[in-house]
């Protein structure tokens, strides 16, 4: 597969703004504004869509005039990125009505963001060819005082074709998930130390590298076995640079974790990979004694993969979290805990 990186902002592009699966109601049109006035201010120009800042049936508008706009967005040459305001439950309604196929055949632009946005990232990446960028939301972004890895996506998204950039995790994370600031657009609070892990129990140093892809589990476990959701392809297509398939679990307990991680695994999602990368858990574990845990989950699925898995990583709903490129070249490194990530777009 020909992965084709969008050109890096410059000052004075035009960055466009649709939600094509949650809207944004008008209690927080404040916290909309900080991160639309933060793009001014950076230098760049703002387009808002029609399907922002309203609300309809749990998506914010219907799926029609999601896809339609989203599409025009896309395809738009005056337009340099797409930045949703955040996620939402109904992305994959978008996907029959995109033509994937006729966006492999334009310049590639930047979509950022996570969650349900990774419905629409993996198809990008995998049929159109199009890296896509996994990382903090529109809404995470217009903050007085943003943390370093939060901080860290504007270096993706002005980085000079086949320049390498390097991402480390903060000391300290939020304990909780990203939706606890949500309604006041509050600072996180950073209350417990970030340590990356290796699921084999190992305390060796370890070095993976390969090209990335993956993104919110809740949401591409969905995609097995659709044409939106050919994993295995893309690993196929990059056998000659490896694939690290990076995952990260909004909601689900561990029960459900299983039964969708075994979906992935027996959908061929783990074979012929370099890596799994898991970001911490946002969703609530179990707290009996005889109830399987979240670790108990990972370790029931992929404790016997024929490759490494690292888990608690910076990728997901507990801030902060890094800004993961789909299909860039990647090397993670992981000593005594402390992890970094180098991703190239090449």
């Amino acid at each position: 597969m020909n992965i084709r990186f969008p050109k890096p902002l410059a000052h004075g592009d035009l960055i466009a703004i649709t939600a094509p699966s949650s809207g944004v109601p008008a209690p927080l049109y404040p916290r909309l504004d900080r991160a639309i006035d933060a793009l001014r201010k950076r230098g760049y120009r703002v387009l808002e869509g029609e399907c922002l800042r309203q609300q309809y049936k749990s998506a914010s508008a219907a799926r029609e005039q999601r896809a339609s706009e989203l599409m025009r967005f896309l395809t738009e040459p005056g337009i340099a990125a797409v930045m949703p305001p955040w996620g939402g439950e109904l992305a994959m309604e978008l996907l029959p009505l995109l033509d994937f196929r006729a966006l492999a055949d334009v310049p590639a632009k930047w979509f950022s963001g996570f969650s349900d946005l990774s419905t629409l990232h993996l198809p990008l990446t995998t049929i159109a060819g199009w890296a896509t960028l996994h990382g903090p939301n529109l809404m995470q972004l217009g903050g007085a005082d943003t943390d370093a890895v939060t901080a860290a996506i504007w270096d993706v998204l002005t980085v000079q074709p086949d320049t390498p950039f390097s991402q480390g995790a903060l000391q300290r994370h939020q304990s909780k998930g990203v939706d606890r600031p949500a309604g006041s657009g509050a600072i996180p609070l950073f209350d417990e130390k970030t340590t990356w892990k290796r699921l084999d129990r190992s305390k060796s140093d370890i070095e993976l590298s390969g090209r990335l892809i993956g993104g919110c589990l809740d949401t591409i476990s969905r995609l097995v076995g659709t044409s939106f959701g050919n994993v295995p392809g893309f690993v196929e297509s990059s056998l000659a640079d490896g694939t690290l398939l990076y995952l990260e679990n909004a909601e689900m307990k561990p029960c459900e974790l299983v039964r969708s991680l075994l979906n992935l695994r027996l959908s061929g999602w783990f074979e012929g990979l370099s890596g799994v990368l898991i970001g911490r858990s946002a969703a609530p574990d179990s707290v009996q004694s005889d109830e399987l845990s979240y670790i108990d989950a990972l370790r029931s699925v992929l404790g016997d993969i024929q490759c490494p898995v690292m888990y608690d990583m910076d990728i997901g709903h507990v801030p902060p979290q890094l800004s993961l490129v789909n299909g860039a070249l990647a090397q993670v490194k992981l000593r005594d805990g402390c992890g970094t990530i180098v991703q190239r777009l090449a």
